[in-house]
């Protein structure tokens, strides 16, 4: 049987582009590792920006999150400063004329949602299966599946966005090692969050706190031997280092759990597509997490290929005109995001005093000039066209 489109991988980016085809009468049928109901990993945070919240609230995903009670957080205010040195910015809600800049959600949670809204609808979902590779031929592509006599599933159109990418051989790929590692915990202050996130830029690295319920997400940005001595210092002695940091910003810290650590890397694909196959989310692009970035350009890329895919005659599914249509409409907002935030880390990871001056001036000027500052706002909410 051939497919229009299958999905190999039914997280949240997968899901996405399932949802947004599930009302046409396109042909789709998805693959997912996952046993049905369960989930790859454990809960951890995402950063969704008002852009991603407009997707899920189209594919009518956003109001059964928001009912799931601390499982999406608002973020009204995003307050950016680098320690050691002037200069701050302030990004908020209101300045913009929307609700929010952007949530943290559950991503237990999502995942949740769209697969219940998945179910609901008449796209195939097959669970449990594991991937092989993915190939292109003239015609058609082929999704092999691991298993004695396990049939190769064809379709028109292959859209991997299962994390990696690694099952679709012949992509160029460049990779960077920041030599950095992302420690991450929960995080409990004395005041409420009242919605502000802080993105604070430190010698060992930026630094996040994203509100999330009754407490923080932290993100903190170190080299590998310094998570090490982090992770291994008590929760007190953890705390006094991390307010060492911020100074007075915060309102001070009462408790810290689950710190844990993992690398960073930026690794992309220039062109993300091969015959018959396209990867999306992070099988495209793995960007560092500063400025919260990766997941929303892997919305976007989901979202944007299903208006491509609606868009083109089923006999011209998956062919290179449709597939160059699509690339071309993605390159500036996903070049954009890998530039914005590969720069962040440069510019405010390094902490010469030649350089802490002019970025400081940067941040101040930044903040002083209106139209500047709604062009640098909106470009994070909504990505680049």
């Amino acid at each position: 049987m051939l497919h229009d489109v299958v999905i190999v991988g039914a997280g949240p980016v997968g899901s996405v582009l399932a949802l947004a085809l599930a009302d046409s009468d396109i042909d789709v049928a998805v693959l997912d590792e996952r046993a049905a109901g369960e989930t790859l990993r454990g809960d951890r945070s995402l950063a969704l920006s008002h852009g991603a919240r407009l997707i899920f609230e189209r594919l009518g995903i956003w109001d059964a999150l928001t009912a799931v009670r601390g499982a999406a957080t608002p973020i009204v205010r995003i307050d950016i400063s680098q320690a050691g040195g002037f200069g701050q910015m302030e990004l908020a809600a209101e300045e913009q004329g929307i609700p929010a800049l952007g949530y943290v959600v559950s991503y237990r949670a999502l995942q949740a949602a769209l697969d219940t809204a998945l179910a609901r609808t008449s796209v195939a979902v097959r669970h449990g299966v594991t991937v092989k590779s993915v190939d292109g031929k003239p015609a058609f592509a082929a999704v092999e599946l691991e298993g004695a006599g396990a049939e190769p599933v064809l379709a028109r159109l292959a859209a991997v966005a299962d994390g990696t990418g690694e099952a679709m051989a012949g992509i160029a790929r460049q990779r960077h090692d920041y030599g950095q590692v992302a420690l991450v915990g929960k995080l409990w202050r004395a005041a409420p969050h009242n919605g502000v996130a802080y993105e604070r830029f430190t010698p060992d690295g930026p630094i996040a706190l994203l509100p999330q319920s009754d407490h923080y997400g932290l993100v903190w940005t170190v080299t590998p031997n310094r998570a090490r001595e982090l992770v291994a210092l008590d929760d007190v002695a953890f705390l006094g280092q991390l307010a060492r940091h911020f100074g007075t910003r915060t309102g001070g810290f009462l408790r810290v759990a689950d710190r844990r650590e993992f690398p960073l890397v930026l690794e992309f694909a220039r062109e993300p597509a091969l015959a018959r196959c396209v990867a999306l989310g992070n099988a495209a692009q793995t960007l560092h997490p500063v400025a919260g970035q990766g997941f929303n350009v892997g919305l976007r890329d989901a979202w944007e290929l299903a208006d491509v895919v609606l868009d083109t005659p089923r006999e011209r599914l998956g062919d290179r005109a449709m597939l160059e249509r699509y690339l071309r409409g993605r390159r500036t907002d996903r070049m954009a995001g890998i530039a914005f935030t590969h720069g962040l880390v440069s510019i405010f990871g390094n902490d010469l005093p030649l350089v802490r001056w002019p970025r400081g001036l940067a941040l101040t000027m930044l903040d002083a000039v209106p139209l500047a500052k709604r062009a640098f706002t909106r470009a994070m909410l909504f990505g680049l066209r």
